[in-house]
């Protein structure tokens, strides 16, 4: 049985949006970055917690999941935010650039029209800070046609916690088959 694909957002999740009166979290730092085809001149500021980074990597050697960038940063994901973070490389979605002005012009994240096609009827749990109801419910009946789907919707002034990991942990654990030989080591409970 192939491992449930892990997808994971970048803002919202690992770069907080800051609150109304600019603030970002304290645990985080300040980084510059040259995203693919931006101007030299006009670098972007992320903010990024160092911990993200031991933190992931933990739970990505338990062996419960085949991560995957699902980002509007596509191969920057790999090129820029995850070195940043020192997490291993792994591959990235490379989603469209769509001309929209809201992540939700058909009442659900738009990224869902391009990861629908692209799982078939692969399990995932999905990390993003944006869904909608409407992909809530997308979510309930991929999981009843037999294509186990879990959301994880961090607070995108907050980001990633360790308790949304310890979830996908939860509910990956059930979706491997122990019978195959495959044993996953429980992540560390380290607090951000």
């Amino acid at each position: 049985m192939p491992l449930p694909h892990l997808l994971l957002d970048i803002d919202g999740v690992l770069i907080p949006f800051p609150t109304p009166d600019g603030s970002t979290p304290p645990t985080h730092t300040r980084h510059t970055v040259l995203p693919t085809g931006r101007n030299p001149g006009d670098p972007v500021p992320v903010w990024l917690n160092p911990a993200h980074g031991p933190m992931l990597t933990d739970f990505l050697n338990s062996g419960l999941v085949a991560p995957v960038w699902c980002t509007s940063w596509r191969k920057d994901a790999t090129g820029i935010i995850g070195p940043l973070l020192g997490l291993p490389h792994f591959p990235y979605l490379d989603l469209p650039r769509p001309r929209i002005t809201t992540s939700h012009p058909n009442g659900y994240l738009w990224k869902r029209d391009h990861v629908d096609p692209w799982l078939g009827e692969s399990a995932v749990a999905w990390i993003d800070d944006d869904f909608t109801d409407l992909d809530h419910t997308w979510a309930a009946e991929r999981t009843a046609q037999g294509h186990p789907t879990l959301l994880v919707q961090p607070d995108p002034h907050h980001g990633l916690q360790p308790h949304h990991l310890a979830e996908v942990w939860e509910w990956a654990s059930h979706q491997i088959s122990f019978a195959a030989g495959i044993s996953p080591r429980r992540p560390p409970d380290a607090e951000i």
